[in-house]
């Protein structure tokens, strides 16, 4: 806006002062000419009689130019008698200040002319004139003609005058900008001041504090904007906290069914472990292996649901230790007998310091679900490494599956996602993957999911530095 006023501004200055200065330059010249002109007319008028005796042309011309010349030598008068060729001689050297042209001396012998020419950067005025209507002799023609009278005029007085006026009316354009844009500062103020608190409060609530509002004031276009906006804000509140609710709602509910179910689910798992160990023979049998693999599932899908309400109530919390990382994933491996199944590869000696229970849950997780759903030999690589020049500790699983399909990449760590969505039982509870990721994301880490150029899935996990995360905190 302010670029904008300005250019207004300078346009109409520049227009106006342009406008301005092609008439006050030619009504100046035009006056000048005018006067002239007027005393050239008044001076032939004067000093050439009706009738020219012989011999008094020289006397004219000279009557000529000693009335025309002016004393500070900006009028200077040129005068010679009619050749009778009509080819009027060019002036001596100084007599006038620019000598006129063939053509124009020419024209001289006919009447008045005049013209305007600029000579070595400076501007004159030439006329010239002859009185026409002299009835001469036959014989003597030239005694009894009246002179051709050339005239030059300088015009520096009115170049003077042109650039004096020049700058004045460059310093009133420049006091007009100055003014436009001081206006032009104060409106765009008071223009964009709401605006900014617009923005100001749009940003804050994107940033979630849904109770920014912006001040009304007047009744103009702004206002109606800010008007609109607080209502926005207002209804936007409102739908937030009724999902922040429901959500809530939604999370105690599971925790609360989770916790309630824990209770009798204790005492089916006694029963099915009873089941277990006295195989019957028949449908009998039969019932009993499914009763206690589906009270297992069940009982898996209750621990991961009220892992998942701790992490969703900001409940979970990390109980630090220096455990030896080789020794972890070994015994995480060997309580879920996988360790025959999965090749270990990382330095014995690595310590870290990071919450035991929590690693041994990503390692399960990430190595059960490589088993599942990829195929042997599944590698789990770990070692130390840095990231951004912190240093941390990284654990590659890697099977030799079909890898991950491509329309599961990106959600591959939401919950209740299953490689194969038509298969409604599993296994799994489509949770592991992202309880695993939430214990890397406590820990201050990241977990990664991606496929291996050669076939099979990859899953990086990157735990930094317990130091380095006491540090942040």
């Amino acid at each position: 806006m302010v670029a904008a006023f300005t250019a207004v501004a300078l346009l109409a200055s520049a227009l106006a002062s342009g406008i301005a200065y092609v008439l006050v330059r030619r009504a100046m010249l035009e006056r000048t000419q005018e006067a002239v002109l007027t005393d050239v007319r008044e001076a032939l008028r004067r000093l050439v009689p009706p009738q020219l005796p012989p011999d008094a042309n020289l006397t004219v011309a000279a009557d000529l130019e000693q009335a025309l010349r002016s004393a500070d030598g900006r009028v200077r008068a040129y005068a010679v008698p009619l050749p009778l060729d009509r080819d009027v001689p060019p002036p001596p050297p100084g007599r006038l200040h620019v000598t006129p042209g063939h053509e124009f001396t020419r024209r001289a012998t006919h009447g008045m002319v005049f013209q305007r020419v600029t000579h070595r950067g400076r501007p004159y005025l030439l006329v010239g004139a002859f009185v026409t209507g002299y009835v001469t002799t036959a014989d003597e023609p030239a005694r009894t003609t009246p002179p051709v009278l050339l005239v030059s005029v300088s015009l520096e007085r009115e170049a003077a005058d042109l650039r004096s006026f020049t700058r004045s009316v460059l310093a009133a354009d420049a006091a007009a900008l100055a003014a436009a844009l001081a206006a032009a500062l104060v409106a765009t103020r008071g223009l964009l001041r709401p605006v900014r608190r617009l923005g100001h409060a749009a940003r804050a609530l994107g940033a979630g504090r849904l109770e920014s509002r912006v001040p009304v004031r007047g009744r103009d276009e702004l206002a109606d904007l800010a008007r609109t906006f607080n209502r926005t804000a207002e209804a936007l509140e409102r739908t937030v906290t009724e999902l922040r609710t429901m959500e809530a709602a939604s999370r105690r509910f599971v925790a609360d069914v989770s916790h309630e179910l824990r209770t009798p689910l204790t005492a089916m798992i006694a029963v099915t472990d009873v089941l277990a160990e006295e195989p019957a023979e028949g449908a009998h049998g039969t019932a009993s292996r499914l009763v206690v693999e589906e009270t297992r599932r069940l009982a898996r899908l209750v621990e991961h649901l009220v892992e998942i309400s701790r992490f969703d109530a900001g409940a979970a919390s990390l109980v630090l230790d220096d455990v030896a990382v080789g020794e972890t994933v070994a015994a995480s491996l060997s309580a879920r007998g996988l360790r025959d199944r999965v090749e270990l590869d990382g330095p014995g000696d690595l310590m870290a310091r990071l919450d035991p229970r929590r690693f041994d849950v990503i390692v399960a997780n990430l190595a059960g679900n490589a088993l599942r759903h990829g195929r042997p030999p599944v590698t789990v690589r770990y070692g130390p490494d840095r990231r951004a020049g912190r240093p941390g500790l990284v654990l590659t699983v890697t099977d030799r599956g079909p890898g991950i399909p491509e329309g599961l990449m990106t959600a591959v760590f939401d919950r209740f996602v299953k490689a194969e969505a038509a298969r409604t039982r599993s296994d799994g509870s489509g949770l592991g993957l992202s309880i695993a990721r939430e214990n890397a994301l406590l820990h201050g880490g990241t977990l990664e999911a991606a496929n291996v150029p050669d076939g099979g899935a990859s899953f990086t996990l990157w735990l930094p530095d317990a130091g380095e995360r006491e540090e942040e905190a």
